[in-house]
């Protein structure tokens, strides 16, 4: 078995900051890439950011410059630090991992449950 929990989520105001985090556990060997992605009401599931296993990201266009994603391989753990915050990125966020389990010769995709974030004056 395989969760991701995340734990971040909440409302802030515009220009304010929130950081999200998502530890994996259960019978893991190892994990590739780490992302995060969102969904707003009405709106398609996106990309915000990836990072593989050694350290190389990626953001989406809307997110660039003003969030950061890090991981700790030690903790099995992805980090989403969300600055200048902006409405249009309330949404809520989902956590994804590429896990290899010890039973398994290959890597699976796993999602969190989502956290909501609300950015509103």
């Amino acid at each position: 078995q395989v969760q991701l929990v995340e734990s971040g989520g909440g409302l802030v105001e515009p220009g304010g900051s929130l950081r999200l985090s998502c530890a994996a556990s259960g019978s893991i060997f190892s994990i590739n890439s780490m992302g995060w992605y969102r969904q707003a009401p009405g709106k398609q599931r996106e990309l915000v950011a990836v990072i593989t296993s050694g350290g190389s990201t990626n953001y989406g266009n809307s997110v660039k410059g003003r969030f950061t994603i890090s991981r700790d391989n030690a903790r099995n753990t992805v980090y989403l630090q969300m600055n200048s915050l902006k409405p249009e990125d309330t949404a809520v966020y989902y956590c994804n991992a590429g896990v290899r389990r010890y039973a398994s010769d290959y890597y699976n995709d796993y999602w969190g449950q989502g956290t909501q974030v609300t950015v509103s004056s």
